[in-house]
């Protein structure tokens, strides 16, 4: 197999150019559909305690109080709960015409949704991973204004206030799916999208348990799980960052006080550093919230093995059992 370096040697410079301004720059949103709306929104809005941007017919725009965007999280009421898209930003205008000829030479099937057509974006192009994901590319979004006192910070660098309701997570932080084969639906994220391989579990027989990617320097902005049904893709969750792991207990005892079912944790995963807990909101839907993890600076970096001997403390550093659900259980893919 060729290494990397002997693959760049082969390209063109107009193909490392090409290359270098086809990726994202990184995750923007996610869009999921809910089978109870209303109880759907108050999770979101008053028990995780996320800003609503707008509420417009079936539909609901949030963001946690740094988010910069207009919405990194959209609700769509429906009779089933899935997930419907997931947002990236591209690294520059150009990079869209650029991802459009790419997925022209793969045999992608593509459609542009024009500027204007959804809340806040300009052009996208949506298409979907080899396993079914959706995936929208955009350049253009909208960044969150308001005239409300009640959100108005007085600080520059906060779009909004803190919110002092509910979790009061930091920031929307990555998506994580589940799939029957992870090295091949990694390989095609970080192929086509530039999005970097950080690092992987491996079990015994040399089967690819999950990994973890991103463009930016936190540790992942998406993962992939196996699936221990291997029945198909599905939606694993959605995560939010929270800034200390005392922020993470009050979150754990807000969760309890709301009757919301705790599938896991407080724990610590060891591949990524991170204490989380994982919760079910009303509809079904998995939500991670975490703290900590490391930050990744090196332009060089090579992903990292977890092997057998070692993979359980990285998935939890301090002895606790996941339940059955976690390796099995996910929302469906919408069309």
């Amino acid at each position: 197999m060729k290494t990397e370096k002997e693959i760049l040697n082969q390209e063109t410079a107009q193909e490392r150019l090409e290359k270098h301004l086809r990726t994202v720059a990184h995750i923007g949103h996610v869009e999921i559909s809910v089978t109870h709306f209303e109880k759907s929104l108050w999770f979101f809005t008053e028990v995780m305690g996320l800003v609503l941007t707008e509420r417009d017919g079936d539909r609901a725009y949030l963001r946690a109080w740094q988010d910069f965007d207009d919405y990194t999280l959209v609700l769509r009421e429906s009779n089933v709960s899935e997930v419907n898209r997931m947002g990236w930003r591209v690294s520059t205008e150009e990079s869209l015409k650029l991802f459009e000829k790419q997925l022209k030479e793969m045999n992608i099937d593509f459609i542009w949704v024009a500027g204007g057509q959804k809340r806040a974006l300009g052009d996208a192009i949506h298409f979907k991973s080899p396993s079914g994901f959706p995936v929208e590319l955009y350049w253009e979004k909208e960044l969150f204004e308001t005239n409300d006192p009640k959100l108005q910070s007085k600080l520059p660098s906060h779009p909004s206030k803190y919110s002092f309701k509910g979790v009061s997570p930091r920031r929307f932080d990555h998506v994580n799916m589940m799939v029957n084969d992870v090295k091949k639906e990694q390989q095609w994220w970080t192929d086509l999208l530039g999005i970097h391989h950080r690092y992987y579990i491996q079990n015994k027989e040399d089967v690819r348990l999950g990994s973890w990617l991103s463009r930016t320097n936190i540790a992942h902005e998406m993962a992939l799980m196996r699936n221990a049904n291997q029945d198909g893709a599905s939606f694993h969750h959605l995560a939010y960052y929270l800034d200390s792991p005392d922020e993470l207990i009050r979150a754990a005892n807000i969760m309890a006080e709301n009757d919301i079912e705790i599938e896991w944790g407080p724990g610590k995963h060891g591949t990524s550093g991170a204490q989380f807990i994982y919760v079910f909101e009303p509809s079904g839907h998995r939500v991670e919230i975490w703290t900590g993890g490391f930050l990744i600076f090196s332009p060089d970096w090579e992903p990292i093995e977890w092997g057998p001997e070692i993979g359980q403390l990285g998935l939890e550093m301090w002895g606790s059992t996941p339940p059955e659900s976690y390796f099995t259980y996910g929302a469906k893919i919408g069309e």
